[in-house]
């Protein structure tokens, strides 16, 4: 195993360093913060927001609220496909028992 690159990432304008394990997990780090970074600066043009910790918190609620939808809706989907090949599969055992 490789050793952890270390690496600096900046949010909200200050800078953290961080070991990661892989480019790719450099890349996802670096793509994560400067998603974390626009959504800073479009809730700080829009709202009137002086508090960093304010603005940091309704990232981490914008973020976190769009893993669980996509859960929901991941969960969601899984039950209507799950509904629709129960409803396949008694087609098919009431075709085959004519």
């Amino acid at each position: 195993m490789a050793e952890p690159l270390k690496i600096k990432i900046t949010i909200a304008g200050r800078v953290y360093p961080i070991k990661v394990n892989s480019v790719n997990e450099e890349e996802g780090m670096r793509k994560a913060a400067n998603q974390i970074n626009d959504l800073v600066n479009k809730f700080e043009k829009n709202y009137a927001v002086s508090d960093k910790q304010d603005v940091l918190a309704m990232c981490a609620l914008q973020f976190a609220s769009l893993i669980e939808i996509n859960a929901i809706n991941k969960e969601q989907d899984l039950s209507e496909a799950t509904n629709k090949m129960n409803t396949l599969c008694a087609l098919i055992d009431e075709h085959i028992n004519k």
